[in-house]
């Protein structure tokens, strides 16, 4: 029997395979861009962007989850008028967010450089700052279109945006560094040339949003003319508003600020243990870019998938559908383990070629790189699982367990990095321990209090277990075969490519003779009739 591919499910593919297409992008512009900055210039990129994504979670990142939580609601409720209302009032709150932020940035740049001892970060700081304005505005839209249940626009929007970064972001570093060579200061301006990229992204992604929304216009205006549920009062719009886009904000500034905090920590503290300014800014662009921006994979994917179960966990809690909902957080939950897992495997065993074949030209800390990417691919999982289950308490109207939740951790996460980093010698390693460490204690928090709250239990076998066996015996052949491959002329490339695509197989294969997923799981996926075909044939 055929059955109806799950919205949800489909949804979530889509702005997945978005942000899988982004990543790829980003990786491809970033290998050259690393290469041209040098590790010094990608330190002061880095701990620039780690400063701008607070800011962004402060001013931006907030609203389009915060609009899709409640223009769902109203959708649900059968009040597209009031689900528009909400949008609007949105929308003036992200121009004075925006602004705020945009000032913070560019009129504090030169404080934040004395403070974080990073010598030039505020010549990429003052690009950036415009960007916080634009990324306000833009993710307004994305959540209104997030909160229809409509994943297109937001996904081909992020294409845009980062094809255009990509492009701007190399060209821009490569002229910057021609222009200004010999200038004391050719690093930091690269590095500002190279978030120009993110500025134009940005614009070219809004530009976009902006279009699809204005040709929906008239469909929008005739269904809300058909509305005739009462109209919120605007002062108690805003204040629901508020109190969902806070919560979401603290929580979402609690993740993004530990990383600059541990900048911060790390650059003071090894200045106080007399380390050279150059190698701590090398250290901090080793770790943030080449470590931090491969585990960002599977991360960007369980992003992905909790944006799009959102407003169908909103949904089925409105109307009350307990026993669907815990299906639905079943599924998203189990999808994003059986691919981040193997993520982190993959990542770990194959960490030397990785590095080496991604970033040839940085070749001094290569062998840091490598380990932190063998010992430190573990958080990746850790990070999908406190994303994914830190969007379904939200979803359930649990909004303020995930704050609490993130600041606990980030609390023991700051003692943790800091007396590592104070009291011992393991350096960057310290920064490592932390970042493993902290998303685990936030997944774990999490799913105690999902348990406590709406009676929600982890398959673990099914959604843990048989992952990370499957993985286990994909990682163990990956290495002996990728071995042997060096001992034959095969070009690295073509040896490494060829061992990713049996790693895949065989890990596909494990699952489906290990049945992780049952049969009305198989049919709720994308082409999930001939997904099931297969899998009924290899058991």
């Amino acid at each position: 029997m055929k059955r109806k591919t799950n919205p949800m499910i489909i949804q979530g593919a889509i702005l997945a395979a978005a942000g899988i297409i982004t990543k790829l992008i980003g990786f491809v512009y970033r290998i050259p861009m690393a290469n041209l900055l040098g590790e010094e210039g990608n330190g002061i990129y880095s701990v620039s962007f780690g400063i701008y994504n607070v800011a962004l979670t402060l001013s931006s990142y907030s609203f389009p989850l915060a609009v899709s939580k409640l223009v769902s609601t109203r959708l649900a409720k059968r009040e597209p008028k009031n689900a528009f209302k909400a949008f609007i009032t949105a929308l003036i709150l992200s121009v004075l967010a925006g602004l705020v932020s945009f000032s913070i940035l560019f009129f504090g740049a030169d404080l934040l450089e004395a403070i974080y001892k990073t010598d030039g970060l505020a010549y990429p700081l003052r690009i950036l700052a415009p960007t916080t304005f634009v990324v306000a505005l833009l993710g307004v839209f994305r959540g209104y279109f997030q909160g229809h249940s409509n994943m297109v626009p937001t996904a081909i929007s992020q294409i845009f945006e980062q094809i255009v970064n990509a492009v701007v972001s190399v060209v821009a570093t490569l002229v910057a560094l021609r222009i200004y060579a010999g200038d004391e200061h050719i690093r930091a301006l690269g590095a500002a040339g190279a978030t120009l990229g993110t500025l134009t992204g940005a614009l070219t992604a809004l530009v976009f949003i902006v279009l699809t929304f204005t040709s929906r216009l008239a469909y929008t205006k005739r269904v809300m003319a058909n509305d005739m549920s009462r109209e919120e009062y605007k002062p108690l719009l805003i204040r629901e508003m508020l109190a969902t886009m806070l919560p979401i904000i603290i929580s979402q500034t609690i993740y993004q600020i530990s990383f600059t905090v541990d900048d911060l920590l790390f650059s003071n503290l090894m200045h106080a243990r007399g380390i050279d300014g150059s190698e701590i800014t090398a250290l901090q662009g080793v770790f943030n870019t080449q470590y931090t921006q491969l585990i960002n994979i599977p991360i960007a994917i369980a992003t992905a998938m909790a944006a799009s179960a959102l407003p169908e966990i909103v949904r089925l809690s409105v109307q009350k559908r307990r026993s669907e909902r815990r299906e639905k957080i079943t599924t998203v939950i189990k999808i994003n383990m059986a691919i981040a897992i193997p993520c982190a495997v993959g990542l770990s065993v194959l960490a030397h070629p990785i590095i080496a074949l991604l970033f040839p030209g940085l070749v001094t800390y290569r062998s840091v790189a490598s380990s932190l990417l063998i010992y430190g691919s573990l958080g990746c999982v850790f990070y999908a699982l406190s994303t994914v289950t830190t969007s379904v308490l939200q979803g359930c109207n649990r909004m303020r367990i995930p704050v609490v939740n993130a600041f606990l951790s980030f609390i023991v996460h700051t003692l943790i990095v800091f007396m590592l980093l104070k009291f011992t010698r393991l350096g960057i390693w310290a920064r490592l321990i932390g970042d493993v460490t902290f998303p685990l204690m936030i997944a774990t928090l999490n799913i105690i209090q999902l348990k406590k709250r709406i009676g929600f239990t982890l398959d673990k076998k099914h959604i843990f277990l048989y992952p990370l066996a499957s993985s286990l015996v994909m990682g163990a052949v990956a290495l002996g075969l990728y071995a042997l491959l060096r001992l034959t002329p095969i070009p690295t490339v073509v040896s490494f490519g060829f061992t990713v695509l049996i790693a895949v197989a065989l890990y596909g294969y494990l699952v489906i003779k290990l049945r992780v997923f049952s049969d009305d799981e198989y049919l709720e996926l994308p082409a999930g009739s001939k997904i099931l075909r297969l899998a009924q044939k290899i058991r």
